[in-house]
């Protein structure tokens, strides 16, 4: 299934565009947010270690720590990429707290 994330990381992938037009696409986009529960006690923070891992959320950054895991990205790479995500992210979250 493909999606924008997966679709700009082939290009990266393919050459067919560079890193830093990806990491400036990666900064001007919105990136889905996971729902946490935070556990209230140490039972709780117990069995939540026990769960499965949060499930695949497609064109999240989900999509660009598998490209690393499968070799499609350096280091250099996804250390750009996770920057500009952090960076989308921040920009998000002073939007979102100067508006409410």
């Amino acid at each position: 299934m493909s999606n924008e994330v997966v679709n700009l990381l082939d290009a990266l992938h393919d050459g067919s565009m560079t890193l830093v037009e990806v990491a400036e696409r990666f900064r001007h986009r919105s990136w889905p947010h996971r729902v946490e529960s935070r556990p209230s006690s140490y039972m709780e923070m117990a069995a939540a270690e026990l769960e499965d891992p949060e499930p695949y959320i497609p064109g999240s950054y989900d999509d660009v720590v598998a490209a690393y895991d499968r070799g499609r990205l350096t280091d250099v790479q996804y250390e750009t990429l996770v920057d500009a995500i952090a960076e989308a992210r921040r920009a998000e979250e002073a939007k979102n707290s100067e508006g409410g």
